[in-house]
């Protein structure tokens, strides 16, 4: 009987992992947590019987412990850390943002595997984390279906620590597909017009609104490149995006031999989010079943990376290391706020984004407070930086 916490039950990730479960009889839900979703979080404590949970407002605890007197209910992000250092053989982190980065940290040191469907906190903190995962022999297990392709294309060794090795001499580079988000067949003279609810309308996949915003910008695929560097432990010169509409490639391994391994299937969540659960094992699913037939064709072109500059950014963040992924991801979300609420442009946000990284002053080898410090310091920055005659 494998034991799984959810952190973040509630959203995209979190729903479809419960779906995948219940086709899994030998797995056993110890912990939820969520966030302001209280009816469908009572309806899965109903279903999953979980010991502990946690909600992120501490006045939605009495209305839990109202209904279901048995599990232990907790708030806030005590009550995160305490989920994710509950009984467990596998943390499943599908909170967005960086509140689980801390809560993440604590899982590894319990020797805990982490199933990674949070992209930012590796992508802003990787300095961190992969030196604990090698230290207690932890396996990081992607979520994301790019880096669950790539490693279903280039299976990993398991160390005698206990964590993921993979076949770096063999590996000429690694290619990550994109949808291309919303605006991918947009006249880039009308991107200044878009809204936030253009940029909601995913032709391939149905996520949260940040990172359906993200795919847009083409930023979500350069946390996933920089996510790539640090699961994958390659240099960015060997990761490589392609613009795939289709979203049935989902990643591409190619050798040194010139051979080329990919992984296809329907774009559907469930596939990665159990491959992540399971591994190695591959058992009987929910997903829908690749028909070939039906797709006819399949597609690919390079990223523009003159009007989607978010891409290119987070080339730039990943190269510079130190507490520059943390700027470029936090310049990101709060600049993705912004645009939620109409306060600038679509194009601005890779603008802001951009300034933050000139103005960052980079700490190498940064501690867990260099790299919380550099997020508050980004958004700040960008808040200020509605003001700026460059971006105004």
């Amino acid at each position: 009987m494998r034991k799984i916490v959810i952190l973040g039950s509630t959203g995209s990730i979190g729903v479809q992992a419960l779906d995948v479960l219940r086709g899994l009889p030998d797995y056993r839900v110890t912990a939820l947590t969520a966030g302001r979703n209280i009816p469908l979080l009572l309806k899965q404590i109903a279903e999953f019987q979980p010991e502990l949970v946690s909600v992120a407002r501490a006045e939605d605890m009495a209305e839990i412990k109202k209904e279901f007197p048995d599990p232990e209910v907790y708030s806030g992000a005590d009550g995160l850390l305490r989920a994710a250092t509950a009984e467990s053989d596998i943390v499943l982190a599908a909170v967005g943002g960086m509140s689980c980065l801390v809560p993440v940290l604590e899982a590894i040191k319990l020797k805990k595997d982490i199933a990674l469907a949070n992209k930012e906190i590796l992508a802003a903190a990787g300095e961190l984390i992969i030196p604990l995962v090698e230290k207690y022999g932890v396996k990081l297990r992607p979520v994301d279906s790019e880096h669950s392709a790539i490693m279903q294309s280039c299976p990993p060794a398991v160390d005698p620590r206990g964590h993921f090795i993979y076949p770096h001499a063999q590996i000429n580079k690694l290619i990550l597909t994109a949808s291309g988000g919303a605006f991918r067949d947009t006249d880039p003279r009308q991107l200044d017009s878009k809204k936030a609810a253009d940029a909601l309308k995913h032709p391939s996949w149905r996520m949260g609104a940040k990172i359906t915003i993200d795919s847009a910008t083409l930023v979500n695929k350069g946390l996933e490149v920089i996510e790539a560097h640090w699961l994958f432990g390659l240099p960015y010169e060997q990761i490589e995006v392609l613009i795939h509409p289709q979203s049935i490639v989902h990643s591409l391994v190619e050798y040194r031999d010139g051979s080329v391994l990919a992984q296809l299937g329907m774009p559907d969540m469930r596939l990665p989010i159990q491959y992540a659960l399971t591994y190695p094992e591959r058992l009987p699913g929910r997903a829908p079943a690749l028909d070939l037939l039906q797709v006819k064709n399949l597609s690919f072109s390079q990223p523009d990376l003159v009007n989607f500059r978010g891409l290119q950014l987070a080339y730039t963040a990943g190269q510079a290391g130190g507490t520059m992924p943390a700027v470029f991801n936090a310049a990101n979300e709060e600049a993705v706020r912004l645009f939620c609420a109409d306060k600038i442009k679509f194009t601005e946000i890779p603008q802001l984004i951009e300034l933050a990284m000139q103005e960052h002053r980079v700490v190498s080898a940064p501690a867990l407070e260099d790299i919380l410090a550099a997020e508050e310091w980004a958004k700040e920055f960008v808040r200020k930086g509605l003001k700026c005659p460059i971006v105004r």
